[in-house]
């Protein structure tokens, strides 16, 4: 196929390539014009020949909507715009009714994987119409992991980002139980390696997971990750999936904690958010802080993460 990709950073860059590398043509755009194909949308849309068009657009939440206007006044009747960004759920039904009376189908598309989905494949949840999804569904097929697992066509608009949603609430709570079990274990001083309990939890342990993995990566690194400050941002959909579990009467206490240790985090350093600011920056390479050297104030993020 054919497909234009709007966004091309950690996570938009890596997808272009993995679709290339399955033999797809793709066009990419991004306002950093070190990383894009072309000058301008309407450049991208007169490069691409298939019907209908197809353009996938991986932006901040913010500016979907600014992106997804402009982006309509250049494609026409049948073309279609997949969002894959972390937007809220909400969102997606009257955008899809704004955009059908232009013609133009929608869909939206949960995207999980971070910077490991150009190697592993990403973790996809679609929501739209069954011959909308059909028509992309060779991009999907190549996103996605090899095997029967990593796409679902979750329901109709919206329901692919409200999977992602609740996706990322889980991964708040598995994330904050390890990390209180890594300070736990921390702070036994009869445990003499936790780096190396942790790795022995990676095989036949019943809590063996690619984020424990990830959290191993991260002590091999720094073993007791004395180098990062105990900070952890929020990307919004746990605030989300907590509003979704009131709106609805789901009671969603272990994600509600894991927001709320999030959020004090970012006021005190704390032990147990170095292993979740850590975990994150495994996968999404989300930004972590620095400890600062005595009297100075906390540094900078040093990396940056979409996910």
């Amino acid at each position: 196929m054919q497909m234009g990709l709007i966004g091309l950073g950690k996570m938009g860059g890596n997808m272009r390539d993995r679709l290339r590398q399955a033999g797809h043509t793709i066009v990419g755009y991004d306002t950093n014009p070190e990383l894009s194909d072309v000058k301008d949308l309407a450049e991208l849309a007169s490069k691409l020949d298939d019907q209908p068009k197809v353009v996938w657009v991986m932006v901040p939440d913010k500016v979907v909507d600014q992106v997804i206007d402009e982006l309509a006044g250049v494609l026409g009747d049948g073309d279609v715009i997949i969002d894959g960004g972390n937007s809220k759920w909400t969102h997606d039904g009257p955008r899809a009714e704004k955009l059908a009376k232009q013609g133009i189908d929608y869909l939206d598309c949960g995207v999980s994987g971070g910077v490991w989905g150009i190697k592993n494949g990403y973790a996809l949840m679609v929501g739209g119409k069954d011959e909308v999804v059909a028509k992309v569904q060779p991009i999907f097929d190549s996103l996605k992991p090899a095997g029967d697992y990593g796409f679902v066509h979750a329901g109709d608009h919206g329901a692919g980002h409200f999977a992602k949603m609740v996706h990322n609430g889980i991964e708040y709570a598995i994330m904050q139980a390890y990390a209180e079990g890594w300070e736990l274990l921390e702070a036994a001083g009869h445990v003499t390696s936790v780096r190396e309990t942790f790795n022995s939890w990676r095989e036949g342990s019943v809590i063996k997971s690619w984020l424990l993995d990830l959290a191993v990566a991260a002590l091999d690194s720094d073993e007791h990750l004395d180098k990062i400050r105990g900070y952890a941002a929020d990307s919004g959909e746990g605030r989300w999936t907590v509003e979704a579990g009131i709106e609805l009467g789901v009671p969603l206490p272990t994600i509600t904690d894991a927001l709320y240790a999030r959020f004090v985090s970012q006021q005190e350093d704390s032990p147990a958010m170095k292993m979740v600011a850590a975990m994150r920056n495994q996968f999404g390479g989300h930004a972590v802080q620095e400890v600062a050297a005595p009297g100075q104030p906390p540094q900078p993020p040093v990396a940056g993460g979409t996910a």
